[in-house]
């Protein structure tokens, strides 16, 4: 299907109802707006996510939980919004972009949204090369071939049907939630210390290094390429429903509150599970300078007494790295046919993302070794955290015009939220940037 313009109307656009279509029951409701939640949440779960929690869990111990869980409140809120917009107006997140702004802007905005993608499938290529080396010996540059390759291999599912791809998905995320449940059994952290690390401190804006990782945290929870795909994958959904009544919008909006809610959750909890196990296998034996995720493999299986602590933890951390690979992919189709009206087939979008993102990390490993692999996932986080209000304000905005969204706009204490976030995001990425220009003075 090529891509097209839209028109400006979007709440009132209603399809004629086909007479001849039944009233789908309420299973089928729900199945067919469920699943678009589960490929969102493997965006919260990529190999950044991994750096940023291990490296915060072992220096900090508990006190990074709060980020996580503020993180995940905040992505919570704005995936929910970019799924409202792409139902109820017919038009994705870019596709909005394009025909509310100047061609100069959107185009800004494209290349902005490429960026935080570009630095995504470089977490992803990284962490899916040091998977497959903790687990067959491969060398790094040979694993970050080989992670191109598979992430074709991923891709290649949708020639089966897109549920066939989700239904993939979800099983690649219950084995990380399973060798994670496995890795905190063995290590036994202290949850009442953990229950108070979800307190927010100020020491965490106060101390540059802290902040530095929380940012990272921020960028790797709260993505910006995955408010453009949520937003698509439900413009789609809507497109297919047998009739738009306010009766049926109701139901769609919440089926796909329910989905947002029960994935982005369960992506917290892995989230939260990483950088637990973090500071109760490090952090509570003195391992504070455990960053890469090699030392942490290397340190699991002895500190906990069990050989099997480390092959599950590469073990999920490669089902991680492959199933974040399918979000970045269709996040950049996305955002290209939005925002340039262009369209390219998924394994050109791959190799387009990837042979950007392969050059830099062959180039840094080669040079760098394995020593730099985690300085590069962070520090991928962090862009993505720059590039957050550039999705995160067009997207408020959209969500509570009323032209755009009709009675389904966001108002009141929500849309307060919204914009509490987008200021909050702001203010944070304001703060991490003083303090670096100060550091280097």
């Amino acid at each position: 299907m090529q891509s097209r313009d839209y028109p400006l109307t979007g709440p009132e656009w209603v399809p004629p109802p086909n007479p001849q279509s039944p009233t789908p029951r309420r299973a089928q409701r729900w199945m067919g707006f469920a699943g678009a939640g589960t490929l969102i949440a493997v965006g919260y779960m990529d190999p950044g996510n991994w750096a940023t929690a291990i490296a915060g869990g072992a220096r900090y111990g508990y006190t990074l939980l709060s980020v996580v869980l503020l993180s995940s409140v905040m992505a919570l809120l704005l995936q929910w919004l970019a799924a409202r917009v792409g139902l109820i107006t017919g038009r994705d997140l870019a596709q909005l972009s394009r025909t509310q702004y100047s061609r100069r802007i959107s185009v800004a905005l494209w290349g902005l949204c490429e960026v935080a993608i570009i630095a995504c499938d470089l977490a992803e290529i990284i962490g899916s090369a040091v998977a497959l080396q903790l687990l067959f010996g491969l060398s790094l540059p040979v694993g970050i071939v080989l992670a191109g390759a598979l992430a074709f291999a991923m891709l290649s599912l949708q020639g089966f049907g897109q549920r066939r791809l989700e239904g993939t998905v979800a099983a690649l995320i219950l084995l990380t939630a399973g060798c994670f449940a496995a890795q905190l059994a063995l290590a036994n952290p202290d949850w009442g210390a953990a229950v108070s690390g979800l307190r927010p401190r100020s020491e965490i804006v106060a101390q540059a290094g802290m902040l530095w990782l929380a940012v990272g945290i921020l960028g790797a929870t709260v993505m910006p390429h995955n408010l453009y795909l949520h937003s698509a994958l439900l413009r789609a959904r809507g497109e297919a429903m047998p009739e738009r009544t306010p009766a049926a919008m109701h139901r769609a909006l919440r089926t796909t509150q329910w989905d947002t809610t029960l994935s982005l959750g369960f992506a917290f909890l892995i989230n939260a599970a990483l950088l637990t196990l973090a500071a109760a296998v490090f952090h509570a034996s003195g391992n504070t300078s455990v960053e890469s995720l090699g030392d942490a493999h290397k340190l699991l299986a002895p500190l906990l007494g069990n050989q099997w602590a480390s092959i599950m933890f590469a073990v999920a951390l490669l089902a991680c790295g492959l199933n974040s690979t399918v979000t970045a992919t269709l996040a950049g189709q996305v955002t290209m046919e939005g925002f340039l009206n262009l369209r390219m087939k998924p394994w050109q979008r791959a190799l387009f993302t990837r042979g950007l993102a392969l050059i830099p990390a062959l180039l840094i490993v080669g040079h760098g070794g394995e020593a730099q692999t985690t300085h590069l996932l962070v520090f991928s986080q962090v862009v993505l955290s720059l590039q957050l209000p550039f999705a995160v304000i067009p997207l408020v905005r959209f969500a509570s015009d009323a032209k755009l969204m009709g009675q389904w706009r966001v108002r009141g204490t929500w849309l307060a939220a919204a914009w509490g976030i987008a200021a909050a995001i702001v203010v944070l990425n304001g703060v991490l940037l003083w303090q670096t220009m100060t550091a280097q003075r």
